[in-house]
């Protein structure tokens, strides 16, 4: 529909109008233009251009100036209707009901205003409202008659979707019957949200990776493009679940029907009540997640509240809405011809924006891994400004197809590292440069190496300056050493003075000439040398997994140092004999051997055991037998009433072992809330007890 030329003329004015504080009336039609073109891209390639963030900004800016002027109204104004035309792909067909957008609110302004507005038009002095979240997925509509499913459709353009009732069909937790005549209904129309979970979605993106194939950008694409699979069966394989949260029309079957209850009635007075009776036949309804409140007082303190939790959820949300809860009241505040005017979407923080990739950088990491970082013109997202973001590798460049100068759309879910989405091509002009993976180590010029089946590029020389750093900010990190008060700033500054060069170096620090520095009082010099002093009785797991040996984490760090009466023991290992450890594939063997038939390794080693530190297994030597004695431990998914690390100190001091994978080998999976693939594959295997957190507790006699 769009040339090239023409998507980068709208993408520029977009920029335009973004940028502009106030649009000027005389601009009404080009704002216009860009938001239908921008629909376009959304509803029917399914391949935004902006986020979500950015259009609600402009249309929230066309509704202003058509409020200012209205004798600029026209009737193809996005404003004044629903959507665009739709991919001719799947049957069209037209929604019994027009499904409308709903306002969007960002504060808590917003939302008062809608509530002055409610009141204003029911003539209440409060208002009871129904608050839900707003699923962030793919929006469907479904139509029961007389009981039975007959009918699933995309939202399309608002009036009219398209027909995917086979692959709607493959969606479990869709009933493809329910008992609507026990509530006097013949015919009924409901409006959801078709999801994937963050479980089933890391679960599939597990399975693209270990096929070679890119991972999907977010769980909402995901799920809307499951929708649109000409073949059922690949939709089954998504595990993707639905939400329904909106009956938008029924007709009356006849009440004398044996099934009938008249007590029924009351469910369909009410939002709430639709959504219990939607529960009740069996729909993965809002139930236990919606509430009705009192005011728009208790309304902004939960939505607040709700965004502070969401990343708790299982599933990905990106706001919540709020509905006037009595359907008496909705009919008398009508609609427009976009919204309904009862409703309002509280949209929480951004998670996608647009903006620019600039240049690459690329650092060094501790075991000599380049990585190329993104750097970005900053844009706020999620809560913080993002100006960098790991790309990851050569092969992950190549796959997104970056190029320095992209306009580029970039993601934050939760707490997780941002992320490139994708870049957008349609948008180049001829300037953009290509990302050039360098064939020397940025930092010693060392020549570069690849791994046969590997896709990082890495530094091998144990000397490169970059290297040292990393291993040092390792070694002294919580998780290792957990030398208090000599965090990664310290560490670099240090270093870069000439007063620390390596990590035996730590224990053999120039105080005098730290204290000349400014910001070191002799408190917090105290305060460092106690930390450094009580890190040489550290067990001998930490000090394993401080050293940074590739592939050994905490857990293969803990079955390492129970496997030896002192560190150097590990020299006169083969490789075979690592490989009878737990948990001890070829690949880790092989990093352990190297790192312990190196002589400068095995010199620091001696150096670090003349300074003091504590190099042989005291644990080993004096574990007691416990309850939990010989049986082995691994837990999934998030934990309530524990952190992971306490619950697995827990298990250990009772004689536990804690694994790193599901095996025969594996006694107990102790499951917490989204627990994923390791569940699934625990079920396969009789051998292994799948117990709760609560289960484990009482086990260890908690």
């Amino acid at each position: 529909m769009y040339t090239a030329e023409e998507t980068k003329a709208m993408q520029q004015a977009t920029i335009n109008f973004l940028q502009q504080k106030n649009v000027e009336a005389n601009h009404i039609s080009d704002l216009k233009n860009v938001l239908r073109f921008h629909e376009y891209r959304y509803y029917v390639l399914n391949d935004p251009l902006i986020a979500d963030y950015e259009y609600d900004q402009l249309f929230k800016e066309l509704e202003k100036l058509e409020s200012q002027n209205p004798g600029l109204i026209t009737s193809d104004s996005p404003t004044q209707r629903v959507g665009s035309s739709l991919n001719a792909a799947f049957v069209t067909v037209q929604h019994l009901v027009p499904m409308l957008s709903l306002d969007n609110s960002y504060n808590a302004e917003d939302l008062l205003d809608f509530d002055r507005k409610a009141r204003e038009l029911t003539g209440l002095d409060l208002i009871e409202y129904c608050v839900e979240p707003k699923f962030d997925g793919a929006s469907i509509s479904l139509i029961y008659e007389n009981n039975m499913l007959v009918r699933g459709a995309t939202r399309g353009d608002g009036v009219e979707g398209e027909d995917i009732t086979t692959n709607i069909k493959q969606i479990r937790s869709i009933p493809l019957s329910a008992p609507f005549s026990e509530y006097g209904l013949q015919q009924v129309e409901i409006r959801g949200e078709i999801i994937l979970t963050k479980s089933a979605f890391k679960k599939y993106n597990d399975g693209l990776a270990e096929q070679g194939l890119p991972p999907l950008a977010n769980p909402r694409n995901a799920a809307s493009g499951s929708l649109r699979q000409k073949d059922p069966k690949q939709v089954a394989k998504r595990n993707l679940d639905a939400f329904l949260y909106h009956v938008s029309y029924y007709s009356l079957a006849d009440t004398d029907a044996a099934n009938y209850k008249p007590e029924n009635a009351n469910y369909l007075t009410t939002h709430s009540g639709t959504l219990e009776m939607l529960w009740q036949c069996g729909f993965r309804a809002p139930h236990k997640e919606k509430l009705v409140l009192n005011g728009i007082d208790e309304v902004i303190k939960h939505v607040h509240d709700f965004e502070d939790m969401r990343d708790t959820l299982p599933y990905e949300i990106d706001g919540m809405v709020v509905k006037v809860n009595s359907f008496a009241q909705q009919d008398k505040m009508g609609m427009t011809t976009h919204h309904p005017r009862w409703a309002i979407a509280f949209k929480f923080k951004a998670r996608q924006a647009t903006t620019k990739l600039r240049a690459i950088e690329f650092q060094v990491g501790r075991t000599g891994a380049v990585t190329p970082v993104a750097k970005l013109d900053p844009v706020f997202l999620g809560g913080v400004t993002v100006s960098s973001i790991s790309v990851h590798n050569e092969e992950y460049i190549k796959e997104k197809d970056l190029k320095i100068g992209d306009s580029v759309l970039i993601e934050r879910a939760g707490d997780v590292i941002p992320q490139i989405v994708k870049s957008l091509p349609e948008l180049r002009d001829g300037t953009e440069a290509e990302i050039v993976f360098p064939k020397h180590c940025p930092v010693c010029s060392s020549e570069l190496y690849k791994e046969e089946g590997e896709a990082v590029w890495r530094c091998i020389n144990i000397e490169c300056p970059a290297q040292v750093v990393e291993r040092m900010i390792h070694f002294v990190s919580k998780d290792a050493m957990d030398i208090k008060n000599f965090g990664e700033a310290n560490v670099r500054k240090f270093y870069e003075l000439g007063l620390l060069k390596d990590v035996p170096g730590i224990y053999t620090l120039d105080f005098e000439a730290i204290s000349k520095l400014e910001g070191f009082g002799k408190k917090s010099i105290d305060n460092l040398q106690t930390a450094i002093e009580a890190s040489k009785q550290q067990p001998l797991h930490r000090l394993i997994y401080g050293l940074g040996i590739r592939f050994v984490g905490e857990t293969t760090a803990k079955t390492l140092a129970n496997a030896v009466e002192n560190i150097f023991d590990f020299a006169a290992k083969t490789e075979e004999d690592l490989q009878q450890m737990e948990d001890v594939g070829v690949k880790v063997a092989q990093s352990i051997f190297r790192f312990f038939h190196n002589e400068q390794n095995l010199e620091m080693l001696q150096q670090l055991k003349a300074l003091g530190l504590q190099l042989h297994n005291t644990k080993r030597e004096t574990v007691a037998a416990g309850a939990l004695q010989g049986q082995t431990f691994l837990f999934t998914g998030t934990l309530l009433k524990l952190k992971r690390n306490e619950a697995e100190a827990l298990a250990e001091q009772q004689g536990g072992k804690i694994v790193s994978g599901v095996s025969s080998k594996l006694n107990y999976l102790i499951v917490g809330e989204d627990a994923g693939s390791k569940l699934e594959k625990a079920k396969k295997i009789n051998s292994v007890k799948i117990i709760s957190e609560d289960e484990f507790l009482q086990l260890i006699g908690l």
